[in-house]
Order: C-alpha cells, then structure tokens, then sequence
C-alpha cells in the first residue's frame, strides 16, 4: 500500500469517529450479527469503540494493507480474543465474521463522500478498502474456528472425567463403573481417576465394572490389563465385574490372558470378595 492509500485510512479511521460508530452498529443491527440475548448493547459499543481505536492506531503506524504486520498486531490480539469470546457465547462463524464485515458499508460512504469525482482513483480505494477489511474477516474466522475448536476438546474432556466417576463403596474398596467404549484416551483418564482416588483413599481393594461396555476387544482387553497393573503398582488389587456370557466368549477367542486377574459377573459378586479380602462379613439381621 502506497503513502496515500495509507493516509486513506487514517482518514477513514480517525476523522468523526462517533459518526463512524453509529454506522458500524447500525449495519450490525441490520445484518443480524447483533445478538442481544448473547451480548448487550454497551459490551458490543465497547468492542466496537475499542476495535475502532486500534484501527486508527495501525493506520497511523503506517500498518500498509497487510493485517499480518507488526503495525496491526494489537488489532489482531484484539480481534482473536473477541472472536474466541463469541465463540464461547454462542455465536455463528457468519456472524462472527460480520461483526467486522459490517463496517464495509460505512467506510465505503465515507469514501464517496470524500471523493471529488475521481471515478478511477474511488473504485482503486474501494478495492484496496475491501482486500483490507476482508483479511480482517478471515483472520476473525481464523481465530474463532480455533476457539471453538478449543471448547470443543475441553467439553470432550470434561465428558470423559464425569463417565469415569470412582465411587467408594466401602472403607478401602472403590468403584470404577464404566459405560461406552474405551479407547487409549479414556483409558487413560481412568488410570488417572482410579490411581488418584486410591492414594487419596488409601485403599486396598477396586473393582473395575464393565457391564456398561458394549464390546470388548483386544485392544480393549489390554485396557483394562493396564489399569489392572497399574492400580496394582499403587498397593490395590483389582477385580473385573460385569463379564457377561457374550464378552467371555469373545476374551477366550480373541486368546486375551486374564490369568491374575480376579474376574465376578455382577458388581453385587465383586464387592463381596473385596469385602472379604479387607476383612468385614456380611450376615443377615435377625427380625
């Protein structure tokens, strides 16, 4: 961008700035990026206000058309943690998008109205203005994809921690009870959970519950094994639960070695011999 491409937007983003605002909210408004049930009018006049300051800052910096600059780096921290807190609230990639786009349309008026009947030089500097605005966009996209992305994976981890919920059921003997499929990254969530929960319990006995399993495979199986061995390096033992006829079929095909491995088919079972090894007996009251 020559000098006076680049005072071209100086003049656009320092002169009547009020005039500007009320432009820019004016077309969020029509273009339905404006989402009062997500965010009210004073945070987005906030965001809008401070956005525009930042883009009179570049420009005088002599920032040029490329957004990618040093001059534009605190319009471009500015727009990825704006884009990444609508990406939290609930906003669309479009709209998202739009919240900048929508100050095309006041731009381009001012720069009518400032041409002096240059058509030439007028659809030079609406070309330039509309490259620089749509780079802006792209970055908006750019920075709110990689936050959805982020929120995504945090809720997929949190999902995992609340399916693998330890429950001690008595003094000294946890519960894993598990549901769905397990793969290599649940599996190690539950080590983590189980292994935390027996240092912080101390106990002595675990049964790992698998009746909400669907299938059990090799890689499955090698799973559980692990967790199995792990516990068992933390000073507990382990009993498997919940084997089903169909699933103890499929171990003795695939040829999985649960030698040493304590296995129960109900929890009610597993929780009995665990009873036992830590000492209690269950006897009926009498009436």
């Amino acid at each position: 961008m020559s000098t006076s491409q680049n005072q071209m937007l100086v003049r656009l983003f320092s002169v009547q700035q009020e005039d500007l605002l009320a432009q820019w909210l004016a077309e969020l408004t029509t273009s339905g990026a404006r989402r009062d049930d997500l965010m009210n009018e004073s945070e987005l006049r906030q965001q809008t206000k401070e956005l525009l300051g930042l883009l009179q800052q570049g420009a005088t910096a002599g920032g040029g058309d490329n957004v990618r600059s040093n001059e534009w780096s605190n319009v471009r921290n500015a727009l990825n943690e704006m884009s990444r807190s609508r990406a939290r609230q609930g906003f669309t990639p479009v709209q998202t998008a739009t919240f900048v786009l929508a100050l095309k349309r006041a731009l381009f008026q001012r720069l009518r109205a400032n041409n002096t009947g240059d058509a030439q030089k007028l659809g030079e500097e609406i070309w330039q203005l509309s490259e620089f605005i749509d780079q802006l966009a792209l970055f908006t996209t750019e920075a709110y994809q990689k936050g959805r992305e982020e929120l995504i994976l945090r809720q997929q981890e949190e999902m995992l921690e609340l399916s693998t919920p330890v429950v001690k059921l008595w003094d000294g003997v946890l519960a894993l009870p598990l549901v769905g499929t397990l793969d290599s990254a649940r599996t190690q969530v539950v080590m983590e959970s189980l292994l935390q929960r027996i240092v912080d319990t101390g106990a002595e006995m675990a049964i790992i519950d698998i009746t909400g399993v669907p299938t059990v495979d090799t890689l499955v199986a090698q799973h559980l094994l692990k967790t199995v061995t792990a516990a068992r390096l933390m000073g507990a033992d382990c009993i498997i639960s919940g084997i089903r006829p169909q699933i103890a079929q499929t171990i003795v095909h695939l040829g999985v070695d649960l030698q040493g491995v304590l296995s129960k088919a109900s929890l009610a079972d597993a929780f009995m011999i665990a009873l036992k090894r830590t000492g209690y007996t269950v006897s009926k009251s009498r009436p």
